[in-house]
């Protein structure tokens, strides 16, 4: 908001800000009544941005780089970061993770820590309490921020995951940049059922994006999984098979001439 009249706590990481439509499933948001501007000692107004880490510049050779999007919200896309992480963590993977879009919650970062993933970041982390309506540059700037610091740690492989679905404006551009598909290894595409998972490998596909597996919500139903095979030419992965150690071998058949000493 533009002024410190009455807002709404629209984000469980305390997001102030004013509603403007929700899902008939969400319960009203809770009024709050701003009463100033917290302060540095120089009496200037705090911003996230003043503690935003700065892009750093890593000798490091890009470790493995995965992608976790989807169709939707609730398309299973955090449950598919946090089951691939424990995949790779089980398999010896020293593996960080970070979330580069959405609005500020600590639920999904705590899962991938809670998966095994170390470091762990999201954008804010870079200065954004939200990602909403930000321009394509600035997206692009968070995940060169964050992917250099994951890379800097030393980790074997990094896992992201993308907010929302493949329509949503800053996704759709985002998924779809030049920047985007060359710091990445390859994606696995979350979805709710068959036609959709159909669509958004399709859509991904058209750019050349490297989806490389289909997992989320649909793979909770033998019925849905069996329908997908059937119409996409890719792997459909269950959250069970990603978080198992013998993950490892499925990315040695998607990445045959990857050269990661990580990678056995």
């Amino acid at each position: 908001p533009d002024t410190l009249a009455s807002c709404h706590l629209v984000a469980a990481g305390g997001i102030a800000s004013l509603l403007l439509s929700k899902h008939d499933s969400m319960k009203d948001p809770t009024t709050i009544a701003p009463i100033g501007l917290l302060g540095n000692t120089h009496g200037q107004p705090i911003n996230l941005a003043d503690c935003a880490l700065k892009k750093i510049m890593c000798s490091r050779p890009r470790p493995l780089t995965l992608a976790v999007a989807g169709t939707t919200m609730n398309a299973g896309k955090t449950t598919t970061a946090a089951s691939l992480i424990k995949g790779l963590t089980g398999s010896g993977m020293k593996t960080g993770a970070a979330k580069i879009s959405g609005t500020g919650a600590g639920g999904d970062i705590w899962f991938m820590k809670d998966s095994g993933a170390h470091p762990v970041l999201d954008f804010t982390d870079a200065g954004f309490p939200s990602t909403y309506r930000i321009a394509l540059n600035q997206m692009e700037e968070i995940m060169s921020i964050l992917t250099s610091h994951l890379q800097d740690s030393g980790v074997d492989a990094i896992v992201l995951e993308v907010a929302d679905g493949l329509y949503q404006e800053e996704t759709a551009s985002f998924l779809s940049s030049s920047v985007f598909k060359r710091n990445i290894d390859g994606i696995i595409f979350a979805a709710r059922d068959a036609m959709g998972g159909k669509a958004g490998v399709e859509w991904l596909e058209k750019f050349d994006m490297p989806v490389v597996a289909l997992s989320g919500a649909l793979t909770r139903s033998p019925l849905a999984i069996r329908e997908a095979r059937e119409v996409i030419d890719i792997e459909t992965l269950t959250s069970k098979t990603l978080s198992s150690p013998a993950i490892i071998d499925h990315i040695g058949e998607w990445f045959p001439d990857l050269r990661n000493s990580s990678i056995h």
